[in-house]
């Protein structure tokens, strides 16, 4: 009877004992691992960990992913050329390929110095006032895209340079950090000045995995996470932006862009076509030329009338759609599971929501019905002043972001050879991301300041491990 006392006082401590030992740490969920679902997961995680195919699609879906992707790497020259299915480049532009920009469908890397090109970081351009479809109102000189390149015998529309500013900052715990802040400086302005009040919003290429996931997730859901007067009271009041549909010529949720300025992946494309190549398609069928720029140029030929059919732009569009999402590494390591304690705690879960399910409609069976986990509510939120563009863009403000989905995150580095983060880059790392985060997040950021070493180290890493 002794013993038998003594072995069940034993079991009651080893018990106790464990349970200390997962005290503050989170549980491993089921399919963890799978951040795009069962079938939007891709399992290779090296240099091409974003550029894998979604599981069971057709063989038909197979073949677009693979001409989708030729058209996506491919660049486009200057009309007329032997090559008619890619002429038309320009006049000005900002890439001559869409993989230009997205190298290996990644993130692209903001300049280092003011000598550097800008090659992947783009300027958005608008003066006050509100359109007829809701949106900006393009710059009048330059339009609604500062445009740095140009065809032969045609002027850019000029140059940016890119400097940074050190500023230096200190934990609670006396470690020492620094952040660096972007100064932008315009210069050459080939057209002429600008009109008064004109606004600039500066913008890094993401990296491209899951867009079709969450192009799937029901409307219904994604408005049942705001909260715009914050009626909970947890500081989060995020908000949907309401865009338009230029092919449906209507008012829709937005979902794409660093300000949820694009309804689809449709618009998105060929949107950046025309904005970024200067290739026009049925849903924008103009050069992306102003009245200014045209009086200097009227007869600059062109690579048809559109210039991309309709059928190689639908390829494209598959091809983003159907990208996969690099399956979670380490996500049962004891560190992690600290880190993503901790994430929840913070209330960084407020916007980075962690997962939700994908709806039954859409054109790709493999997509549909699919548990992810994209770490986003695809909602605007206020970030604060120091992340402030002070430019809106349809129902955003000027210091208002959509949450950046952030599956994918810890293989940057891998893809693309940098850690550079937000929606200008100046973030070199997962921690100054953090550290920039204001407004809406404010509370969250100065929690994550009071935290020892250890367990700002291990909320990282749980973020890339994501």
């Amino acid at each position: 009877m002794r013993y038998l006392l003594f072995f069940v006082l034993l079991n009651i401590v080893l018990l106790s004992c464990k349970k200390d030992e997962n005290k503050g740490l989170a549980s491993v969920e089921p399919d963890e691992k799978y951040a795009g679902g069962r079938n939007g997961t891709t399992f290779d995680l090296g240099q091409n960990a974003f550029g894998a195919q979604v599981l069971e699609m057709t063989s038909e879906e197979r073949g677009n992913f693979v001409t989708g992707n030729s058209f996506f790497r491919s660049n486009w020259v200057t009309a007329p050329a032997s090559v008619q299915s890619l002429d038309g480049l320009g006049p000005v532009f900002n890439a001559i390929s869409c993989g230009s920009c997205h190298f290996k469908d990644g993130r692209a890397q903001p300049p280092a110095s003011p000598e550097d090109a800008l090659n992947g970081l783009l300027f958005r351009l608008s003066i006050p006032g509100i359109s007829a479809n809701g949106g900006p109102v393009p710059e009048p000189v330059y339009g609604g895209q500062w445009q740095d390149k140009a065809i032969l015998n045609v002027q850019s529309e000029g140059r940016v340079q890119v400097s940074y500013q050190e500023i230096a900052g200190q934990y609670p715990d006396g470690s020492a950090f620094s952040l660096r802040k972007p100064v932008y400086t315009f210069l050459d302005f080939n057209y002429g000045t600008p009109a008064p009040g004109w606004m600039f919003s500066p913008r890094i290429a993401p990296q491209m995995p899951g867009l079709g996931l969450l192009e799937l997730v029901p409307e219904p859901d994604i408005l049942s996470w705001e909260d715009e007067s914050d009626q909970n009271q947890d500081g989060i009041s995020g908000r949907a932006n309401r865009v338009w549909d230029a092919a449906t010529q209507q008012t829709l949720l937005g979902r794409f862009g660093w300000k949820a300025n694009q309804p689809n992946l449709a618009q998105q494309t060929a949107g950046a076509f025309n904005g970024d190549i200067g290739i026009t398609t049925n849903l924008f069928p103009e050069d992306h030329l102003t009245s200014a720029q045209l009086q200097v140029y009227p007869n600059l030929p062109n690579g048809g009338q559109p210039e991309i059919s309709d059928d190689i732009l639908n390829k494209v569009i598959n091809y983003c759609q159907t990208l996969a999402v690099p399956a979670r590494r380490d996500h049962d390591d004891p560190e992690v599971l600290r880190g993503k304690f901790l994430f929840q705690e913070l209330n960084c879960s407020g916007c980075h929501r962690p997962a939700f399910q994908t709806g039954s409609g859409g054109q790709i069976a493999a997509l549909r019905e699919q548990k992810i986990r994209p770490y986003t509510d695809l909602l605007l939120h206020d970030m604060g002043s120091a992340l402030a563009d002070n430019r809106p863009d349809f129902l955003a403000t000027g210091s208002e972001w959509r949450t950046a989905p952030l599956w994918g995150i810890g293989l940057i580095h891998v893809v693309n050879g940098h850690s550079f983060l937000l929606h200008d880059g100046r973030a070199r790392n997962v921690e100054e991301a953090i550290l920039w985060h204001g407004g809406e997040s404010e509370t969250s950021r100065e929690d994550f300041k009071k935290l020892n070493k250890t367990d700002r180290d291990a909320l990282i890493k749980f973020v890339e491990s994501l």
